[in-house]
Parts: structure tokens; sequence; C-alpha cells
């Protein structure tokens, strides 16, 4: 039995060009016989965690994800009838009510904000940057923000709502450059002091709250990497209350990873480890929720640059582990190389998107021209 397994697991990685104690960069090397088993029972969650408890290693793991992505590993391997089982529960229990949305917050953004200080860009972004013409991440970092400043056709005085602000990245670069005043929503506590403080002084308000409890007029709304967060049950009345809350002639921007099928569940390892409760929609699944609510001006595509981003923080994240190590063990050194890298190796496959989808209520008067190639206008900006 023992060795039918190991030749299934050998399979699967060698239809993904990936050798065992080979001497290619993508190569795994095992150090604990059980892995094949492990694997085999536990799927992607069995084959992180064996990582975590170094039963394997790999030198370039975004090079390894990148082939088992692009070879479909996922699709070849056959559900059990306990995967089966949960897939049920995902379809109908909603694993993102008000009080379940606040595990993310407690166990990925409340990790401490020197983690993040390390990984990140000066201005504290957490999600894709923008880059096609910058040549570093605090660059493409600027130009995604400025870019999105455009898509929403920011002028002084208009009032802004920021669904999931993160660490305030967006809402001081658009209070300083576009003259609007902000409201920042987070479920993350650390998040929200860290943004009154990097906001201070500016038209900017961070509230500790749920996009469900908002019930105010927004001339704009914007959404940051917090979609993947809502989950599919909820799709429907995200955008509800996005359009509840947006003026008539008002303008939403939804920038949000995305798959390329419908799913009701995600990554067991990402969403044990990483990313609790958490899902990536989908075309039609966005499509579904948006129907008969809003018009869809623009959707734009940069996946790739999220590889690069990915690649960058992980850099970033290397490079300073000695000064934060203190604060964590070695397994989360492991847990947060495993988790930064094999999503670069996703996108890099073109697996995973970033999208970035501009809404209207009833359509923008003589039609949406929607920025593409304008980046950082350094000309018409101060405070640079």
């Amino acid at each position: 039995m023992k060795d039918s397994i190991k030749d299934y697991v050998l399979q699967l990685l060698n239809a993904a060009g990936i050798g065992v104690n080979g001497d290619k960069p993508w190569d795994i090397q095992i150090y604990n016989p059980n892995f094949y088993q492990r694997v085999f029972k536990g799927r992607s969650l069995g084959l992180g965690e064996a990582y975590l408890d170094t039963w394997w290693d790999c030198q370039r793991l975004d090079q390894f994800f990148e082939r088992l992505s692009k070879a479909g590993i996922e699709k070849k391997v056959k559900s059990s009838p306990i995967m089966l089982l949960k897939l049920a529960l995902f379809r109908f229990i909603n694993f993102q009510t008000k009080k379940r949305a606040l595990e993310v917050g407690r166990k990925h953004y409340d990790l401490g904000n020197e983690l993040f200080k390390a990984m990140l860009d000066s201005r504290m972004n957490y999600t894709c940057g923008y880059w096609r013409k910058a040549k570093n991440l605090e660059d493409a970092q600027r130009d995604k923000l400025d870019l999105v400043c455009q898509k929403l056709m920011l002028k002084p005085n208009l009032r802004v709502l920021d669904i999931g602000c993160g660490f305030g990245a967006w809402a001081r670069f658009a209070a300083e450059h576009y003259g609007v005043s902000v409201v920042g929503i987070t479920i993350s506590k650390e998040q929200a002091e860290y943004a009154r403080q990097y906001c201070a002084g500016l038209p900017i308000e961070i509230r500790f709250q749920d996009y469900r409890e908002v019930n105010e007029p927004f001339d704009r709304i914007v959404s940051l990497g917090m979609f993947e967060h809502v989950g599919h049950l909820n799709y429907s009345t995200y955008m509800k209350r996005v359009q509840a809350c947006l003026k008539d002639e008002g303008i939403f921007l939804l920038h949000t990873i995305g798959n390329n099928q419908s799913y009701l569940n995600t990554d067991a390892w990402i969403r044990k480890y990483i990313f609790p409760n958490g899902l990536i929609p989908s075309i039609a699944q966005i499509a579904k929720a948006t129907e008969g609510v809003f018009v869809m001006e623009d959707w734009h595509n940069f996946g790739a640059d999220y590889d690069k981003t990915l690649m960058a923080w992980q850099a970033n994240f290397q490079d300073h582990w000695h000064h934060i190590k203190n604060n964590y063990d070695e397994r989360f050194y492991r847990m947060w190389n495993y988790y930064l890298l094999s999503c670069a190796g996703v996108f890099r496959a073109r697996n995973l998107q970033l999208w970035q989808i501009v809404f209207s209520k009833q359509g923008v008067e003589g039609g949406y021209q929607a920025p593409r190639l304008k980046v950082y206008k350094q000309e018409l900006i101060t405070n640079v």
C-alpha cells in the first residue's frame, strides 16, 4: 500500500517536471519517508504542513509551485469522501458572518506591524503593485495608488469610503494628492491603530467596522484587497451595501485577486495558516452579484504583477528577518516564506489573477475612459 501511494505521488510530481532529491532548483529534497503518505492523505494541507515540519525542502519554492500549478496537479488529485463533505458545508454554511469575519483580522493582519514594516513598501501597501513602468516595489505601489485615484476620477472635496483600508496607504495618498476626505474601515485592530497615526492631521476617519454596518452616502467607494474575505454567500449583500452607500453619480472600484474558475472554498493550507475563511472570487461570481446592481465600466487584469510584488515582499522579509526574528520562531519563518513563494508561483502560472473593476450605478455619462498607461503624474501632484 505504501509503495503504491509513493508511486502515485511521484507520478504527480513527475507530471509537473519535478524531481525528488534532484539538482534542479524546483526539485524537492525529501527527508522523511512518511512524506508520501502525508501528502496523499492531506493533499495541499499535508504538503504544506510537511514543509513546516521540515520533512522536505526546495531551493526555489516559487518555481516548484509554478510547475505544480501549470501542470494542473490539483485537478488530477481525486477528492476523498471527507473533502466532498467539506465542500458541501462550504456551499451552505456562511463562514464569513460578522463574527467569523473578525478571525482573519486577529490571525493574520494583527500578527504585528513590525512584520509588515519589514516586508512591505514605505507606505505599507499590502496589495498588488502596478509594475507597468515601475522598476522597484516602492514605485510600483505608488503607481498603483495613483492609478486607482485616476480610475475613480477623484477631485477635491469628494467623500470616499475605503472598504478594508489596511494601514491607510491609499487613504493618505488620495487625501494628500487629490484633496478628498476618506472614511476607512477595517476589521484589524492593529491596522486601525496604525492607520489612525499614519493619517493624522488629514481629513481621514479610520473605523474598526464591518462593511455591513456602513449606511451613509459617499461620492466614491474603493476596496483594495478586501473582497477576498467576503465569501460567496455574502457577495450579493456586499454589492448591495456598496450600491446603497454610493451616490447616483458615484464610482466604485473593486481591486481583488481573481480565480479562473468558481470555487466555494480556498486552498486548505492557506485557509488554515494564512487567511482563515478566505475565498478568491471568479468572474462568474462577481458578475452574478453585480447583475442588476451596477454598470460595469472597466475590467483590468494585471495579475502577472502580483508575482513581482510577492517576490519583492519575500526578498524584504528575508533581508529583514534578523530584525524581527525574536518575535517569531523558525516554524513561522518557514510558514511565511511558503506563503509568499507558493502564491508567487501560482500567479506566475497565471492560475490566479488581479482585477481592478470599475462600476457605476447608472453608467458614466458620455462613457468611461479607463486609464492604463497613465501612472503617477509628478507634474500634477505635490508633496511627493
